[in-house]
């Protein structure tokens, strides 16, 4: 039934929370965060996460921009520790994207079903992350043979859940809607914005979230059910 998959990066394949928990844990060191203020690495990430999500939500509605995201998270993550130090916010966002795409970690029996997937399907990526940082988190993770096309917002013009960028992708794959399948972590980007654009989806509810909208074509709490599916 299908020929194309179209996945997505962070949260579905790319184990963005462990991978960005390391990354903070080295910059409240690096950046003795401490002798400010921020009581413990695990308040300084619980804190990020939190924001680091709405910022990114923003951004998928249309609210904020890449550069805004780069510029506000860690001065509103201070901000909520109660720190009004902003004077390393820069550079600890610089060394946060060094250190953070160069992490390893991916979503647990990723390479199983991706190894399952190659030879069955062409495999491709639908990414709102910036470029060359998904770029780098692929390589580093060895991600990057198994896909034939990356699609992100920048290359599209659009963005998930924008239909564009699904069409994008599928114009990039020479690819018709009825041969493909997405297969994302994030309901309003990935499952709203595939179902949207006419395009059938696997919804990686690894939270078992209530769904309120549109039920997607199939639903997952773990990657390896995917085998079964497909």
């Amino acid at each position: 039934m299908y020929k194309h998959l179209f996945f997505d990066l962070d949260h579905t394949l790319w184990d963005f929370e462990r991978n960005s928990t390391e990354s903070l844990c080295e910059l409240y060191e690096t950046f003795r965060l401490a002798e400010i203020g921020v009581a413990s690495a695990e308040v300084f990430n619980q804190h990020f996460t939190v924001i680091n999500r709405q910022l990114w939500s923003d951004f998928d509605n249309n609210r904020l921009t890449h550069a805004e995201i780069r510029e506000r998270r860690f001065r509103l993550v201070m901000d909520a520790i109660g720190v009004t130090d902003h004077s390393v916010c820069d550079d600890m966002n610089e060394r946060y994207l060094q250190l953070l795409p160069r992490k390893p970690h991916l979503m647990e029996s990723a390479i199983e079903v991706l190894e399952h997937l190659k030879d069955r399907y062409v495999l491709h990526i639908i990414t709102n992350g910036f470029d060359e940082i998904q770029a780098l988190k692929m390589a580093s993770s060895g991600l990057t043979d198994y896909f034939q096309h990356i699609i992100t917002n920048q290359k599209a013009a659009a963005k998930k859940p924008d239909p564009r960028i699904f069409q994008f992708a599928l114009e990039a794959a020479g690819a018709s809607l009825r041969e493909s399948l997405m297969i994302g972590d994030n309901y309003e980007a990935d499952v709203r914005g595939a179902l949207n654009a006419g395009m059938d989806v696997v919804y990686y509810n690894l939270a078992t979230l209530p769904i309120e909208g549109p039920k997607p074509t199939y639903e997952i709490q773990h990657l390896k059910e995917l085998m079964a599916i497909l």
